[in-house]
């Protein structure tokens, strides 16, 4: 089985692990596997195409899938079909929010190496936002230490083998990643898991990080959303990417968004039967004594989890934002913000 039809295969099964107790053995009435198509391998000269179902997150255009770690403008540039990083821009995420999914990454260091060890080639793929990284670097005839050369679970796990292509050619990651698990009181529930193939190598079979990567320590966990933006780190080289996409594992569900705390700040006010207030990156509705945290879908866009709680606020020509759409269940009611 190939790469993409591996990752497929252990979506369906994580979670939940074996048959499902609805459907008899054959059943004929149970529910097909939805059609896509798939995939197309990449070459050194061209990428490849991502398949029909993905969320495609950087096509060698733009990138508008992406901004600085505070959601302001990234300062990498694109050209040539490929991103890169621009030495001293900071890091930079996805505007939107994954938890369990399969990513498709392709990488090259500078053809011309500089620098030795931790020094050469070296960026990160982060999931949970900055939390969990599986290493970036140029690990062909450069020695460092094992936890830290390409395709490591940064200060964790060594790959299995080193698979490293020389600096300047192309490498694909394939990744599936899944996230942590916290109960209501944020304790630990299951760890976050990976997967990875470097350049069609399996190197890391669904291994569990005892918590989030650092260069020092290994701290432990810290409860957080299950969905987090996905970033790459600026490492002071400038290492380059394309055909970047995921697919979301697990059951259909709404897109989520990081947006900048400046954006939710112009959001944040006492409104006709409620109040909006931000706390942390996310916003919090007061409504009829209770508190309910919102996800944003869109710019403008808000959700609630714990009940069926949409928002959306209704900006002017100015950009100022007094008055927004709520409602709980069905209708919708329109509520004016107080000065």
């Amino acid at each position: 089985m190939g790469v993409l039809g591996w990752c497929s295969a252990v979506g369906a099964e994580f979670p939940p692990s074996g048959p499902d107790p609805r459907w008899i053995p054959h059943d004929r009435t149970r529910p097909r596997p939805p059609v896509i198509v798939p995939a197309t391998p990449s070459t050194q000269a061209e990428p490849g195409r991502p398949p029909s179902d993905a969320v495609v997150l950087f096509d060698g255009k733009d990138l508008s899938a992406w901004c600085a770690m505070d959601g302001s403008p990234s300062k990498w540039v694109v050209r040539d079909g490929y991103m890169e990083c621009t030495p001293g821009s900071g890091y930079i995420r996805t505007r939107r929010c994954f938890g369990d999914v399969q990513l498709h990454l392709e990488w090259a260091a500078p053809a011309k190496p500089q620098g030795s060890g931790q020094g050469r080639g070296n960026s990160g793929l982060f999931f949970g936002l900055d939390r969990y990284e599986v290493q970036i670097l140029d690990s062909y005839e450069n020695e460092t230490y094992a936890d830290g050369q390409a395709g490591a679970i940064y200060g964790q796990y060594p790959p299995l083998v080193n698979a490293s292509r020389p600096p300047g050619e192309w490498q694909t990651y394939d990744v599936v990643y899944l996230a942590p698990r916290f109960d209501g009181e944020g304790r630990l529930v299951s760890p976050a898991r990976l997967t990875v193939f470097h350049n069609g190598v399996l190197i890391h079979y669904h291994v569990p990080l005892t918590g989030p990567t650092q260069w020092i320590n290994r701290p432990p966990y810290g409860a957080h959303p299950e969905k987090l933006p996905i970033s790459l780190q600026d490492h002071g080289n400038p290492v380059r990417f394309r055909n970047i996409w995921v697919r979301e594992l697990g059951p259909p569900s709404k897109p989520e968004y990081m947006l900048s705390r400046s954006l939710l700040d112009r959001y944040a006010g006492r409104y006709d039967q409620l109040t909006i207030s931000r706390e942390g990156d996310h916003l919090v509705a007061r409504i009829g004594g209770e508190s309910v945290v919102l996800y944003a879908e869109s710019e403008t866009k808000f959700f609630g989890k714990s009940t069926d709680l949409q928002i959306e606020f209704k900006p002017g020509p100015d950009g100022e934002v007094n008055e927004l759409i709520w409602s709980v269940g069905e209708g919708a009611n329109r509520a004016t913000r107080r000065r």
